[in-house]
């Protein structure tokens, strides 16, 4: 009786119906536009969060004119002032009216150059997307290929070394790093230039340009000018090492980790045991699982190079969002600064969107 039983369970197991391969292939479509979706919705009350959270600090020491513009104005001009601006009115009636001006595209206006704020964000952004970018390139043609150095020469010397040098690129002080490279390149060898984005006879130049676009090296690049895109390059190289290396040691450990995990799977093993070269196995068949949570932490770095663009771009004169950030908050300009944190909001929560459709396609895991 008990074999009839068991057969009559084999039997109704083998005989339920299979998923058709349609079927499961719709089901994980759509479970990839669901997460897509949702990652995209996340985006708006991330900004909505932030946008809050600094209106409120920048309010807790009182309005953004008296302290702007207080000392230089007498009392009365003052008081004027900001009856004139709102600021005088409740708190919340002032945050409401800030949400609508920005849905709007309207920022505001800088106490302190009396200039739109959304005039700045165009100006300068493009300087800080421009120095990100080259920051990025950086970090990877370190961190990727040292990584997988370190792992292929686990726990010997040249392992060691390059953990300690991963060390110490992210836990040294960006501003540390680029007065030190410009220490070394600018100041004793004269290699590089000491700051700035581009030569005064580069920017003669850049003026002869029908309809520039905001990225120095695509102009130059548009001009064909050698001499002028050595120009940008020059001027670029600097800041561009400060702020990838503080990213560059982070993937580099990352690389790491993640490639040694993967050689020690079984497939990888199977394959060694075939005879398949070290090399060969690290760069054919390793390399990409381990990249994936490179992939993955990059929106997370990109927001950590944003912070670093701060500092980088103080220490070099790079005019960008970062520079232009000091600069507000010295003067106490309350306006700008919100305007410009927005849009560094802006720029991280997009490219955490990005990096997480990029991780989707490659690795389906990642939205299960």
């Amino acid at each position: 009786m008990n074999d009839v039983g068991e057969a009559t369970q084999v039997v109704t197991r083998d005989a339920q119906p299979s998923v058709p391969v349609e079927v499961q292939s719709r089901r994980r479509k759509g479970g990839l536009g669901r997460y897509l979706l949702t990652r995209f919705l996340l985006i708006f009350p991330t900004i909505l969060i932030l946008m809050t959270v600094v209106f409120f600090l920048m309010r807790i020491t009182g309005d953004p004119i008296t302290a702007a513009l207080g000392g230089r104005l007498t009392p009365d001009q003052l008081a004027q002032r900001v009856h004139e601006a709102g600021y005088d009115r409740p708190i919340i009636v002032q945050y409401l009216e800030y949400l609508g001006n920005v849905l709007t595209g309207d920022f505001g206006t800088t106490f302190s150059d009396n200039r739109p704020v959304l005039t700045v964000l165009t100006t300068y952004g493009s300087a800080t997307a421009e120095l990100v970018g080259y920051a990025i390139l950086v970090a990877l043609s370190l961190g990727i290929p040292l990584g997988m150095l370190a792992a292929y020469r686990r726990d010997k010397w040249q392992d060691a070394v390059l953990r300690v040098l991963a060390i110490l690129g992210y836990a040294t002080p960006v501003f540390f790093i680029g007065l030190l490279l410009k220490l070394i390149f600018s100041v004793t060898l004269g290699w590089l230039p000491v700051a700035g984005r581009i030569s005064t006879a580069g920017e003669v130049k850049m003026g002869t340009i029908a309809n520039p676009s905001p990225f120095y090296l695509l102009d130059a690049i548009r001009l064909g000018d050698v001499e002028l895109i050595l120009d940008v390059v020059s001027h670029a190289v600097l800041p561009a090492v400060a702020l990838g290396l503080l990213t560059g040691g982070i993937f580099l450990r990352l690389v790491r980790t993640n490639l040694i995990g993967t050689l020690e799977q079984q497939y990888i093993e199977s394959a060694r045991s075939r005879g398949v070269a070290e090399t060969r196995l690290v760069r054919k068949h390793a390399l990409r699982p381990a990249l994936i949570p490179v992939i993955t932490v990059m929106g997370m770095q990109i927001a950590m190079m944003l912070g670093g663009a701060v500092l980088t771009e103080t220490t070099f004169e790079w005019k960008g969002l970062g520079f232009m950030l000091a600069q507000y908050m010295s003067s106490r300009d309350y306006v700008a600064v919100q305007g410009i944190v927005m849009m560094l909001a802006v720029i991280v929560a997009v490219s955490n969107f990005v990096v997480d459709v990029v991780a989707a396609l490659i690795d389906p895991r990642v939205r299960y």
